[in-house]
């Protein structure tokens, strides 16, 4: 095992606060290290502090595994990781209305870089970089010594700037027949494990969907924003929704949505599905005098289209504005943001920000972050990283 030195000034980062994330900045000579090697860190003085491996992704250059001095790590520290992640998880394996979760979040479970969902009888394991891909075979062992699976799928994230590395993504076992169906609560979703970076719907927004079907959709009008394959559009329609509108600038958005609407016995045709920029329908909107009883604002972090550059830090208070436009009398908005560089502090902020704008009320009727099965190092807050409020202006 390699002996590296931690800069003094990262010392008490590593040390006191047991952030498990290693900065570039932070480590004497980084370049001379390798992706996937495991390192010993040392201060100046030679005193051990953590032990970790490399892998370089956007967010830094490798992950602590152990802070404990003497452990070794090796294919046996692996499987106890993955074990006791699935143990903890095991209410999840036996619930009939759900069968897609997360199985491994990880720095929530010890070994960051790597995650891994479950979604009826499939994994899929994502690598965020070249570093954890190198223990590829120790993981895929687990499950075969699990051997309780019907396939193994793989999304590669490594690419430039962390990209997805466009592959067959199929790893073992049997091959699937997509879209599989997947059940969220008892809802229905079409999943495609084989078919790019995303499968088709994002499992850390589970109980904001539940909340959605069962508080707030019965007999509303229901617009959901940058929808995606529309998957807050079924849970809002199955949830007795007058009727949805579904907004995403992607094409393939509406026929994602259709069939997300079929697999759940939901007459699309009954509902509203736009391919347009969401700045752009906004406008439409007020022009139209289009009003909703429910706003659901649920961005990426980032996003580029021909017109606009869309950054949530920057932005997300005029979301909030056009929103309040566009809202009925006594209107929700759940407002929803991935971005992991800011704290449930700043997103309201900004929400307060886009109703002080418009001179509104508001009342802050339910908060969300992760579910359950996204377990959270505490010692690492960016791990936190969905703030999700669910807001009723005051008329």
């Amino acid at each position: 095992m390699k002996k590296v030195t931690v800069k003094q000034d990262y010392i008490k980062k590593l040390k006191q606060q047991q952030n498990p994330l290693i900065l570039e900045e932070a480590i004497v000579q980084p370049n001379k290290l390798a992706e996937g090697e495991i390192i010993a860190l040392h201060t100046p003085q030679g005193d051990f502090l953590a032990t970790a491996y490399t892998g370089r992704q956007n967010k830094g250059m490798g992950w602590v595994l152990t802070f404990k001095e003497g452990v070794s790590i090796d294919q046996a520290f692996f499987k106890q990781k993955l074990l006791t992640a699935i143990s903890k998880r095991s209410s999840y394996y036996q619930a009939e209305e759900t069968t897609a979760f997360r199985v491994f979040n990880g720095e929530g479970d010890g070994i960051g870089g790597l995650i891994i969902d479950y979604f009826d009888g499939y994994y899929v394991i994502q690598w965020y970089s070249e570093g954890i891909y190198a223990f590829k075979d120790w993981i895929i062992q687990v499950f075969d010594e699990l051997a309780d699976y019907q396939g193994i799928y793989e999304k590669k994230r490594f690419d430039t700037k962390g990209q997805y590395v466009e592959d067959d993504d199929f790893v073992k076992g049997t091959r699937g027949e997509f879209p599989l169906i997947v059940k969220e609560n008892g809802m229905n979703y079409a999943v495609y494990l084989n078919d790019g970076a995303m499968v088709g719907i994002f499992l850390d927004q589970r109980d904001v969907r539940k909340a959605l079907r069962d508080k707030y959709a019965k007999g509303k009008h229901v617009l959901n924003t940058f929808s995606y394959t529309g998957a807050f559009s079924v849970a809002a329609a199955l949830g007795g929704a007058a009727k949805t509108t579904s907004v995403d600038l992607a094409k393939r958005s509406k026929s994602k949505t259709i069939e997300q609407f079929s697999v759940n016995g939901i007459d699309f045709e009954q509902q509203d599905i736009i391919v347009m920029d969401v700045f752009d329908y906004f406008k439409y909107a007020k022009r139209k005098n289009l009003q909703f009883d429910v706003v659901v604002l649920d961005p990426p972090s980032f996003a580029r289209s021909k017109k606009r550059t869309f950054r949530t830090a920057k932005d997300y208070p005029e979301l909030i504005e056009n929103s309040i436009d566009l809202l009925e009398k006594n209107g929700v908005i759940i407002a929803s943001t991935n971005t992991a560089s800011f704290g449930m502090k700043k997103f309201k902020d900004m929400i307060h920000r886009g109703f002080q704008a418009k001179k509104k009320k508001y009342t802050i009727l339910e908060e969300f972050s992760l579910p359950g099965d996204f377990t959270v190092n505490k010692h690492f807050k960016q791990g936190n990283y969905l703030k999700v409020l669910v807001i009723q202006v005051k008329d």
